[in-house]
C-alpha cells in the first residue's frame, strides 16, 4: 500500500488551517496544521512533510521569510496561500522558491488538484547557501548579504568569502585561497594579490558592520572568519 503523503499546513488564522488540513484529509493526504512560522520551522526540521501549504500574511515571521528559511535547507514544494493577488507579490514568492500560488478565497477542488499536482512533481534543489555570523552567501543565486543587507562583491571576492565560510572559523593560508579561487597555481604575486583583495571585501563588509572585522589575519598563517 503506498505511503499517503505529509502536507503541513501554516497559516496564523486557524479556521482557514484546519479547514485546509481537513480538505487534504478528505482527499486522502495526511496532512498537519500550525498557526506559526517558527512552529511550522521547527517541525519541518526533521524533513519529515512532503509538502508545505503556507500563507503569506502572518505576524512574525511572515510566508515569504518562512519560504526563505525553508528552501536553504530543503527542496520540498511549497504552496503560497494569500488574500493578495497582486503580481509583485506572485514574483516575490517564485524568486524566493516557492513552486505554486494559491489566492484566498480558494476553490476546495482547486487547492486539492494544485496540492496533488505538486506532490506528483520532483522536488526543488535546496538552493546552496553558507551562513555565519550575519553573513549569507546563496551560491545558486549568487547573492551576498551581511544582516540581511546586500554586499555588492566581485566574483573574486564573493569566492573568497565562500571559502573562509566552508572553512568554518579555519584560518585558509594566502596560498589557498589563491589556487581556489583564481584555479591557478600560486606564484610570487599571488600573497599580494590576496591580500589586496582581502582588502577591498574587508571595506565592503565594514561598510554594512564596523562594529567587528569579519575577516581576521592569522599572522603566518592565512585568513579566516572572525
Amino acid at each position: 500500500m503506498e505511503e499517503r503523503k505529509l502536507v503541513f499546513v501554516c497559516d496564523d488564522d486557524r479556521a482557514i488551517a484546519d479547514l485546509v488540513v481537513q480538505l487534504l484529509v478528505e482527499a486522502g493526504l495526511d496532512a498537519r496544521a500550525f498557526y506559526c512560522a517558527a512552529d511550522l520551522l521547527a517541525a519541518h526540521a526533521d524533513g519529515r512533510a512532503d509538502l508545505v501549504v503556507l500563507d503569506i500574511m502572518m505576524p512574525g515571521m511572515d510566508g515569504f521569510a518562512c519560504c526563505r528559511e525553508i528552501r536553504r535547507a530543503s527542496g520540498v514544494p511549497i504552496v503560497l496561500l494569500t488574500a493578495k493577488d497582486e503580481e509583485v507579490d506572485k514574483v516575490v514568492g517564485f524568486e524566493l522558491g516557492a513552486d505554486d500560488y494559491v489566492v484566498k478565497p480558494f476553490k476546495p477542488r482547486e487547492l486539492v488538484a494544485r496540492v496533488r499536482a505538486r506532490l506528483r512533481r520532483p522536488a526543488s534543489p535546496a538552493r546552496r547557501v553558507l551562513e555565519a555570523r550575519g553573513v549569507a552567501l546563496d551560491e545558486d543565486a549568487y547573492e551576498a548579504t551581511l544582516h540581511g543587507e546586500a554586499l555588492p562583491l566581485t566574483p573574486k571576492e564573493f569566492a573568497i568569502l565562500a571559502c573562509l565560510l566552508r572553512a568554518q572559523g579555519r584560518p585558509v593560508s594566502s596560498r589557498d585561497l589563491f589556487e581556489e579561487v583564481w584555479k591557478e597555481e600560486a606564484n610570487v604575486q599571488s600573497n599580494n594579490t590576496v591580500m589586496v583583495h582581502i582588502r577591498h571585501l574587508r571595506k565592503k563588509l565594514a561598510a554594512v558592520d564596523s562594529s567587528q572585522e569579519l575577516v581576521e589575519t592569522v599572522w603566518g598563517v592565512g585568513y579566516k572568519l572572525g
